[in-house]
């Protein structure tokens, strides 16, 4: 059987994008991204799908955090469309609402109908949380922020349908395995993702990335996080445009290998074709 762990409940968005990715595969619905990737070590799914960043609210934090020490590869990326949408047991209308459930960043991102219906917002640990939580308590005054896959798995009615703010709301996920998955030299439209520790020098971060410009390897992500509490120990994740054993890229890796105290090539996979769809001229 071909399983693919996510983090929260049946019907959340990572659910969501596990199938869409993944059609007539298993989701396996786990409490926490440790747990996810705990699964896939473990032989118990075959793929982790976890969030990587989302186009409104920024990153992730505890991916980058937590992916480089999993042990775990990435080989693949999907991007899924965020589509809120304002759930409620049978017999609630919009006219009886008056509170509204969900994650405190989907809750951001519904703040116009939440100002047009005047229903106040209350946090939940999660959108398919707060669907289930809204399907046990019944009642006609209380309404979900969270998928149409929540409304199915939880039998709620859809009052209305894409509610967020923004059209463009998209989360970005990185797929992970146990085993790299890296694909041939040469194969177009390929992605490489990596962290990598500066050393503490005087323009360390300016000289490690010069070889990326001189090279021509252009860097789709580049971003920064403290390591261990510590304001001095930065570790940064990127993402480039390329294959590592492709001359340009290995020669862009090896100048900041150079320049660095530590680097991890954390995969290498195709673009999703979303990112091709959007990339610029």
């Amino acid at each position: 059987m071909k399983i693919i762990a996510f983090q929260g409940l049946p019907g959340a968005y990572s659910d969501l994008a596990c199938r869409a990715a993944y059609p007539g595969w298993t989701t396996l619905p786990c409490p926490s991204f440790e747990a996810a990737m705990d699964a896939v070590r473990a032989g118990e799914a075959t793929l982790a799908m976890l969030p990587c960043e989302n186009s409104l609210a920024g990153r992730v934090p505890d991916i980058h955090r937590l992916l480089p020490e999993s042990g775990l590869s990435v080989v693949g990326e999907h991007f899924e469309r965020v589509e809120h949408c304002l759930l409620a047991p049978r017999g609630a209308t919009l006219a009886t609402l008056r509170r509204a459930h969900s994650h405190p960043v989907a809750l951001g991102q519904v703040r116009n109908i939440l100002r047009e219906l005047r229903l106040t917002p209350v946090i939940e640990a999660d959108t398919a949380g707060a669907a289930e939580l809204i399907a046990q308590r019944g009642g006609v005054g209380d309404a979900a922020i969270a998928s149409a896959l929540a409304a199915e798995i939880y039998g709620l009615e859809i009052l209305r349908r894409n509610v967020e703010d923004a059209a463009h709301n998209t989360t970005r996920f990185y797929v992970c395995s146990r085993e790299a998955a890296m694909p041939p030299a040469g194969t177009p439209d390929c992605v490489t993702s990596f962290v990598f520790r500066v050393q503490s020098i005087p323009a360390a971060l300016y000289k490690a990335l010069g070889g990326f410009a001189t090279n021509g390897v252009n860097m789709t992500k580049l971003e920064s996080y403290m390591l261990d509490g510590e304001f001095t120990a930065t570790q940064f994740l990127a993402d480039v445009d390329g294959h590592p054993e492709e001359a340009a890229l290995k020669r862009a890796l090896a100048e900041l290998e150079f320049f660095s105290r530590e680097l991890k090539v954390l995969g290498c996979y195709r673009a999703h074709p979303y990112r091709l769809a959007h990339q610029g001229p």
